[in-house]
């Protein structure tokens, strides 16, 4: 196969296919989402049993265990993709919506039309679950999609890719709306985000290494964000409860995700009274600590002088594993200033009963999601209400945040006339 002509003939065929999935209409784009969600839920099994596939072969090539938990389609993921399709059916169809007219003196009448964004290219590894998510997020905003998802999930994303044609045929709309790359060469991530004559636009999700490659060989612009480095703030007047509660929730609900807690920051005037309870429950999970010299003396006292110490690299790492840097801070202000300087300004948490130091932090805090008495692990866009998201985005043009169906669209100006000409 010859890479580069097998990509532009995906990118022609999406170039095409974006004219008609464009033209659809709402009722017969959210036919395509329902026929999908009712041939995923009658082929579990043969999704399953792909999954499978892809599992036996990722652990036999040594795949670290979080990818491994994110390559799993576990029935409680193929349902929640089925809801999330459904979710997205229900939702309002943003394009065409016309908002902000307005008359000037001339007499025209000026607004704003939502319109699709075009061909989007999402590039992924391991969830083969992005693969429904993108397509239904895609189809529901009228864009066509390449999809190049990893290699460690090819099977169960061809079984998924025959869904979602099935689905777009059934709906009278063009298969290459949706189109999967077949092959698993990694030349043709480099031909798809340079192909800026038929993408509009690519989405990474992956880890830092393909981010970081596709920053700078990407000739077609970008929705990403490069990591989640994300904290848990424990104010000095935080609810116990909540702060235990949350604090383990965000770093033990799963490992693998940008969303899960990397950093606990914890005011020094209630740090001798949460930390080592904290500390009970983040050994039942076998979670490393790395603590700073006043966190590591608390919890010493408390008898836990087994500690490693916190570098300056521990502050600004992505562990995805079973890892916790912990910092004593003597307020927010200090809380702050550590989130600023070192946060991927993905999610951070504040745990407080204050409700002006709470809306501060809100203020202040300089990150795609911020949270009061919250698991950063919400930071998503099925939990959003988005139905799916297409990725998170920590760039501030364009998309922030959970990317759902306003980040895959844009605005055009409008104009009505009566017949004015301009003197």
């Amino acid at each position: 196969m010859d890479i580069n002509q097998y990509m532009e003939q995906l990118g022609r065929q999406a170039r095409k296919a974006s004219r008609a999935m464009a033209r659809a209409d709402s009722a017969q784009r959210n036919r395509a989402l329902t026929l999908i969600a009712d041939a995923i839920e009658r082929d579990a099994d043969i999704l399953r049993a792909a999954n499978q596939q892809d599992m036996d072969a990722a652990a036999a090539n040594g795949l670290a265990p979080a990818m491994l938990d994110r390559l799993a389609l576990s029935d409680k993921a193929i349902a929640t993709m089925v809801e999330g399709l459904r979710q997205i059916v229900a939702l309002p169809d943003p394009i065409g919506e016309i908002s902000g007219l307005k008359f000037r003196p001339t007499g025209i009448q000026v607004g704003q039309m939502r319109v699709p964004l075009g061909v989007i290219g999402i590039i992924y590894e391991s969830r083969p679950n992005v693969t429904v998510d993108a397509a239904g997020l895609c189809i529901k905003s009228g864009n066509a999609t390449i999809l190049r998802g990893g290699s460690e999930a090819i099977h169960c994303n061809r079984a998924l890719a025959k869904l979602v044609k099935e689905g777009l045929a059934g709906a009278g709309l063009p298969e290459e709306g949706v189109q999967v790359v077949e092959t698993t060469d990694r030349a043709a991530v480099g031909a798809l985000i340079t192909m800026p004559h038929y993408v509009d636009v690519i989405v990474p999700r992956g880890g830092k290494g393909l981010i970081a490659r596709l920053m700078e060989e990407a000739t077609v612009p970008m929705i990403k964000h490069l990591d989640g480095i994300c904290h848990v703030y424990i104010d000095s007047k935080a609810d116990m409860k909540k702060a235990l509660d949350i604090a383990f929730n965000a770093k033990c609900h799963r490992y693998g995700t940008c969303n899960t807690m990397e950093t606990l920051l914890v005011a020094r005037a209630i740090a001798p009274a949460v930390l080592p309870q904290l500390a009970t429950l983040y050994a039942s999970k076998q979670v490393e600590l790395r603590a700073d010299a006043e966190a590591k003396a608390i919890l010493a006292a408390a008898g836990y002088p087994h500690l490693a110490d916190a570098t300056e690299e521990d502050w600004s790492t992505e562990y995805l594993a079973a890892i916790l840097s912990v910092k004593v801070v003597a307020d927010m202000d200090e809380a702050m200033e550590h989130i600023n300087t070192y946060s991927s300004k993905h999610t951070e948490s504040i745990i407080t009963e204050d409700h002006s130091a709470a809306m501060r932090f809100l203020r202040e805090v300089d990150s795609a999601s911020v949270m009061v008495n919250a698991s950063t692990r919400f930071a998503d866009g099925f939990e959003y209400g988005l139905g799916a998201e297409i990725g998170i985005s920590n760039d501030k043009l364009h998309a922030r945040g959970p990317v759902g169906l306003e980040g895959l669209t844009s605005l055009k100006y409008v104009v009505f006339g009566h017949g004015e000409v301009r003197n």
